[in-house]
């Protein structure tokens, strides 16, 4: 075992004065769709209501799913779309999208939904001073699945992904088909070679090529490159982000072409090779009017392994070949390609180059812009979330306690933070500072105490003060 045994869970690090404050809402592993106070309180569990990803709307209601597909039969594919309400009563449903009929199981429909879904009324899923969603009012964007074959990739069935849109009346109205513009990504000839022999297969049924991933599908929303004449930035245009291509790219919605993209290639003009390789990028999307750096782009950039090219050492064949082992947010102009603003290891506080990957997650992860300028990451596949400012100060972190039995970790998929006023059930919670904790003197019981030298007080630091943040906090609903 290479990573340590022992570490804080819970509420962490708590500064109320630059916090936005709220509820924080994630899929606490296998127990359901959880809702967090900034103390780390669990103020409401949704019990086996599972979320790819949950999302919170106002009044108490949140968004979810009921289970998953058969993992023998399909991949990340979810069930149907589900509104419950405080109390978990389901007060809408959709699962309409395809009759599925498995091997040695009954047929049934599914939605076939995975990574993202998007209600009228709030183009990115999140909190935005004067947009509210509004379910069962107007057609609903999903995210889906679709099995096929295209020569022009591979001779092999592909998991293709799909966005579609779903009225009131649950009736599949628009339909947009990944695999139909794969001319429009400009691969380079290396790539098509390796996506012919393995379009990223996964061994489900028969074998399925995951070729593309897509893992965020959002609306622009108003902004002011539209304002200025910029069709490619039209309102309701759809941004969407690959993971194992390392694109980003926008879809018209009135002709379905790709009129805007990063990706697959960072090295070929000196505006890309100045912004630098984005690797298995999540949650693309560009920020809302109404927040603080409104119509640019925020990313959470994995690093880790994605794309396809010409073999390296790191990648025999091609499959996966970029690779890095640290992540960054990005908030870039989509018209210039400049960083507008960035979360690295180096603002993180990590100067070394060996310590870079102690801001790292290679897969899932998403950020969201707060409305005083702070921005919520959800660094995932260490199950880690953390609120840092304008100027890169860390003024909250959790850490989910959370394990799953499947993958042994505790990741989370991506969260989002909420007004308290979303949940009028709740009264709003005591706000109590966490201190940062001094880690140099931090013993389980029973070890060690401190030696002398940890008695020295370095000028500027806190000193050492037991904290709730140092146990998991627990409620009678957990437990149920």
């Amino acid at each position: 075992m290479t990573y340590p045994t022992v570490y804080p869970t819970g509420a962490t690090l708590y500064d109320p004065e630059r916090c936005w404050n709220g509820y924080t809402i994630f899929q606490a592993k296998e127990l359901g769709a959880l809702l967090i106070d900034m103390n780390g309180r669990e103020v409401r569990l949704w019990r086996g209501l599972h979320g790819f990803p949950n999302k919170m709307l106002p009044g108490g209601y949140v968004l979810g799913h009921s289970g998953e597909r058969n993992t023998r039969y399909g991949v990340q594919d979810y069930l149907d779309l589900l509104v419950v309400d405080w109390e978990g009563k389901v007060v809408w449903k959709f699962d309409r999208y395809q009759f599925i009929q498995d091997p040695d199981e009954e047929g049934r429909w599914m939605a076939r939904l995975h990574h993202d879904y998007q209600l009228p009324g709030n183009p990115v899923g999140y909190y935005i001073p004067q947009w509210k969603p509004r379910p069962g009012e107007g057609p609903v964007l999903i995210l889906g699945h679709k099995n096929l074959v295209c020569r022009d990739i591979s001779d092999k069935m592909l998991l293709d992904d799909t966005i579609y849109e779903v009225d009131s009346a649950g009736e599949v109205t628009w339909e947009w088909v990944c695999s139909e513009h794969f001319a429009e990504f400009d691969f380079r000839e290396e790539a098509k070679n390796i996506l012919a022999r393995n379009p990223n297969m996964r061994p489900v049924g028969e074998g399925v090529g995951d070729w593309m991933h897509l893992n965020s599908m959002s609306t622009l929303g108003p902004n002011r490159w539209y304002d200025r004449g910029d069709e490619r930035f039209h309102p309701d245009n759809i941004i969407v982000s690959g993971r194992e291509t390392n694109l980003i790219f926008i879809i018209s919605r009135a002709t379905g072409q790709v009129v805007w993209k990063l990706g697959p290639y960072y090295d070929h003009t000196p505006a890309l090779r100045e912004l630098g390789w984005i690797i298995g990028p999540h949650h693309a999307h560009m920020i809302p009017r109404g927040l603080p750096g409104e119509g640019h782009i925020l990313v959470f950039d994995n690093g880790g392994w994605a794309g396809y090219g010409a073999p390296n050492p790191g990648s025999p064949t091609g499959l996966k070949n970029a690779l890095r082992d640290y992540s960054r947010v990005l908030e870039i102009d989509p018209v210039t390609l400049k960083i507008v603003w960035q979360y690295t290891p180096r603002e993180a506080g990590l100067m070394h180059p060996t310590d870079s990957n102690r801001f790292y997650s290679p897969f899932i992860s998403s950020a969201q812009r707060l409305p005083n300028g702070n921005t919520l990451i959800t660094e995932g596949s260490g199950g880690r979330i953390i609120e840092v400012t304008l100027d890169h100060q860390l003024v909250w972190e959790y850490i989910s306690p959370y394990w799953g039995h499947y993958f042994r970790q505790n990741m989370i998929y991506r969260a989002y933070r909420v007004p308290y006023d979303w949940v009028p059930q709740l009264d709003p919670p005591q706000e109590t500072p966490i201190p940062p904790l001094d880690v140099t003197r931090f013993r389980v019981p029973g070890a060690a105490p401190p030696g002398p030298e940890s008695e020295v007080q370095v000028e500027g630091t806190l000193p050492y003060q037991p904290s709730s943040a140092m146990c998991v906090i627990t409620t009678a609903d957990r437990n149920q």
